[in-house]
């Protein structure tokens, strides 16, 4: 092994239980927050970790089979319980990761949480110390348990749609199209595709599918009525799409406000329901509430810079939580269903969709950049969640032909799939 230095005293075989497979994936990059003792890092396929914890001092050792490093090894510092963070690589394809506690810290293994809710992104978190630890190594390894990889809490995680994902890749070559993100799942098995499914985008028009979610969530609370006022404000106006920049005082119920930001996207709309919300603070900290990673409203709309971002993976896990019933009541579910079916831009997924499919989402346009997220409801009524950005060449028409494709592809293949699983 070329990492004695991560593990002295400890049997390899200890660690290492798992066989490399034939073609290793990359380690994508790491971070360690240390107000949290949180180390997030990432792969660019799935990934099963292993997980060791060893005394004098203590080392939790991960690993990562068939997972190999771009760079060369390395080794961080860090002031508080957590005195060391090295990333090294073995000679099998196994990424290793060790974190080491500073002198006098110990940790039992079920204060340790590492977790998922998608194979390739993966989170470890030290819950707790034990103060006054012994520096002496007695020769205990123990097992550290890995939690179940569940996405957004709701959907275990079920195999990746590798036949799909190359088609796409291939279709992206064709087109070009090199700095676009997915995340493809469906509800009932959990299969899933992910391509940079976790990288931040520009949320344009797509943000409003979580504020649609977060309102419903207020009225459930009993925060807001359907049938109370909003006054269209001067300083709430604002430019882009939507008829309610040329209506100033105008006054409509919260529900004839939340159906136009959804089904013809207006901005000033939008910023109605963000005002009533209580502002962007107030949203951002319920996103990351839900979960979402990369979901934040940095500005009111039009966010003509694209200042606001999301991930695929975070707007399909906003679909998700309605998809399984969570989150929201019966009623307020039903209601949010029914608003995204009124989508107006149907140039995106719902375009690829067959014969008698529907789709609840929320369509994004810039510029540079289009997006689309939702709920996909086959004739059969299987259902799958699709989150897709592309970056794009000023209003490059081809990049809604490509996003067309694509949910031709998808909905193709997941529709051949369950056709064939039929006796």
């Amino acid at each position: 092994m070329k990492l004695s230095w991560l593990l002295p005293g400890l049997i390899t075989s200890a660690c290492l239980c798992l066989a490399a497979p034939a073609h290793a994936g990359k380690f994508t990059g790491w971070e360690f927050d240390a107000s949290r003792n949180q180390l997030n890092f990432g792969t660019d396929t799935g990934v099963q970790p292993t997980a060791t914890l060893l005394d004098g001092p203590y080392r939790l050792i991960v690993d990562l089979p068939g997972t190999k490093m771009t760079e060369a090894t390395v080794r961080k510092k860090f002031g508080g319980a957590v005195r060391e963070v090295r990333i090294g690589q073995s000679e099998d394809n196994t990424t290793r990761l060790a974190i080491e506690l500073a002198p006098g810290y110990g940790v039992n293994p079920q204060n340790i949480i590492i977790r998922s809710d998608i194979p390739n992104r993966w989170s470890i978190k030290l819950r707790s110390f034990d103060r006054g630890a012994s520096t002496a190594s007695t020769g205990t390894v123990q097992s550290v348990p890995i939690s179940p990889i569940v996405f957004a809490g709701v959907v275990p995680i079920g195999k990746e749609m590798t036949a799909l994902k190359s088609q796409i890749q291939v279709l992206a070559a064709k087109y070009g199209y090199r700095s676009t993100g997915m995340f493809i799942m469906e509800v009932d098995t959990g299969n899933y595709l992910e391509i940079n499914s976790e990288k931040s985008f520009p949320a344009a028009s797509t943000i409003k599918l979580p504020i649609l979610m977060a309102l419903f969530q207020a009225v459930d609370a009993g925060k807001v009525r359907m049938d109370e006022t909003l006054t269209v404000r001067s300083d709430l106006i604002t430019g882009g799409s939507g008829e309610l920049q040329y209506r100033p005082g105008a006054k409509l119920s919260v529900l004839q406000t939340a159906t136009k930001m959804i089904a013809i996207s207006d901005n000033t709309g939008t910023n109605m329901i963000i005002d009533r919300l209580g502002g962007r603070a107030v949203l951002n900290r319920q996103f990351k509430n839900w979960g979402l990673r990369k979901t934040v409203i940095n500005r009111l709309l039009g966010d003509f810079k694209g200042l606001n971002t999301t991930s695929p993976a975070d707007m399909v896990r906003v679909s998700a939580l309605i998809a399984k019933h969570q989150l929201l009541s019966e009623a307020s579910r039903s209601k949010v269903l029914d608003i995204l079916n009124q989508t107006e831009n149907r140039k995106l997924l719902f375009a690829g969709l067959g014969k008698g499919a529907a789709i609840a989402h929320k369509t994004g346009t810039l510029g540079r950049l289009i997006g689309d997220a939702g709920i996909v409801e086959m004739p059969n009524g299987k259902l799958y969640l699709a989150g897709i950005f592309v970056k794009r060449s000023f209003n490059d028409l081809r990049a809604r032909d490509f996003v067309q494709a694509v949910s031709r592809l998808t909905y193709n293949y997941i529709n051949n799939r369950q056709v064939s699983r039929k006796p």
